[in-house]
């Protein structure tokens, strides 16, 4: 499905270029957040250690610090897709 929504961002973005409306794919990478809990019904301890896997995660305030950003530039600038890793 993820596949899907980029085809149907590129083509939204192409009918609607010179209109004014701009679109941003925003592709964050793991994204610590409580979704993990919810996934195991509360589990915090198996939230975390999902979590513990990986080197780094995002943050959330890091994805709409990106959101902010693309929503602040110029009107004649379309950041087309913008790909967040941790580092």
């Amino acid at each position: 499905s993820k596949c899907a929504v980029h085809g149907f961002t590129n083509s939204l973005r192409q009918e609607l270029q010179g209109s004014g409306v701009r679109l941003t794919e925003i592709l964050p990478g793991l994204v610590r957040t409580e979704f993990a809990a919810a996934r195991w019904r509360g589990d915090e301890e198996r939230a975390e250690k999902f979590y513990d896997k990986f080197d780094a995660a995002l943050a959330p305030e890091d994805v709409a610090d990106a959101v902010l950003y693309a929503l602040q530039t110029p009107a004649h600038v379309n950041i087309c897709d913008l790909v967040l890793r941790p580092a």
